[in-house]
């Protein structure tokens, strides 16, 4: 997740992370509770994420950042009972919907793993014939050492693939919030080298992320994936339960003046209402590279 910045000039890693641990931690019940949209949204492009790291059955897959393990299940049915999915997140309390999801799902071929996706070093199992990160390598403050990571931990020919939000302006569900919030709270921009969800969002950063961790053949795809709901106030409740950051962000305001943001934001999500419907823009790259 994002950090609030205020008065520091020098973006700190270690408070970063501690602040994203409390959230994820927070927001675990929630981003479970929203699986059904999880899955519906952002479903077809974990499907080509999967396509691209060559996941099939008999494959032993690591999930990064792995969150309540959506598309840990969706890997899981794929590997059947020959493979295996290690789904790890730096959040142990999301981890137990991960485990209860495989359990619910009738899956005996998930187990999860509470580690910082920075020291997959600390692994002691492997190799692996495919890691996959959905929408979790953009917040990692260390984005090489964890492609790194990932790297050392396939076999030869083995295949990494992440999914990443693409630029703000392809994201308005999410950047318009942002931006208000930026606005409204008086937060300078980014810190150099603060991660956050667009730091991948142009595909030749992206390519050249994958490629300076010594990833070859990197192949990137950009697919649609807008966030459809049935109102701008339901994309709103969902941001709000299940974002964490951005009440981080809003951390300096008064109550009086977070309702006041939060009323700003709904109202300017209501340009994609469509008659009956909500239809958030968001663009997702995917980027595969093999060891």
């Amino acid at each position: 997740m994002q950090q609030t910045q205020t008065t520091q000039t020098v973006f700190d890693p270690v408070k970063y992370k501690q602040t994203t641990l409390e959230q994820w931690n927070n927001a675990a019940e929630a981003w479970d509770r929203w699986g059904t949209l999880l899955a519906r949204w952002l479903g077809p492009a974990t499907e080509t994420m999967l396509d691209m790291a060559g996941v099939r059955e008999g494959s032993y897959v690591l999930d990064v950042a792995a969150g309540a393990g959506e598309q840990s299940i969706a890997a899981a049915r794929r590997v059947g009972r020959t493979g295996q999915v290690l789904a790890t997140d730096l959040s142990p309390e999301i981890l137990r919907y991960a485990e209860r999801a495989a359990q619910l799902a009738g899956l005996d071929n998930v187990r999860t793993h509470a580690i910082d996706g920075e020291r997959l070093d600390e692994l002691d199992i492997g190799p692996f014939d495919a890691v996959i990160s959905r929408v979790g390598l953009i917040y990692f403050p260390d984005q090489q050492k964890a492609l790194r990571g990932m790297r050392n931990k396939l076999r030869e020919g083995g295949k990494v693939a992440a999914m990443v939000y693409s630029t703000a302006e392809c994201n308005g569900f999410f950047s318009v919030p942002v931006s208000i919030i930026r606005r409204r709270a008086a937060l300078p921009p980014p810190l150099p080298g603060q991660p956050g969800p667009f730091s991948l969002g142009q595909p030749e950063v992206l390519e050249k992320a994958f490629t300076d961790a010594g990833l070859k053949d990197v192949r990137i795809e950009k697919i649609e994936a807008p966030v459809r709901v049935s109102s701008a106030a339901e994309c709103l409740q969902f941001e709000q339960e299940s974002f964490g950051a951005l009440h981080q962000m809003l951390g300096g305001l008064s109550d009086t003046e977070k309702d006041a943001t939060w009323e700003e934001i709904e109202e300017a999500l209501k340009q994609f209402e469509n008659g009956q419907q909500f239809e958030g823009p968001c663009e997702m790259l995917v980027a595969v590279g093999t060891r």
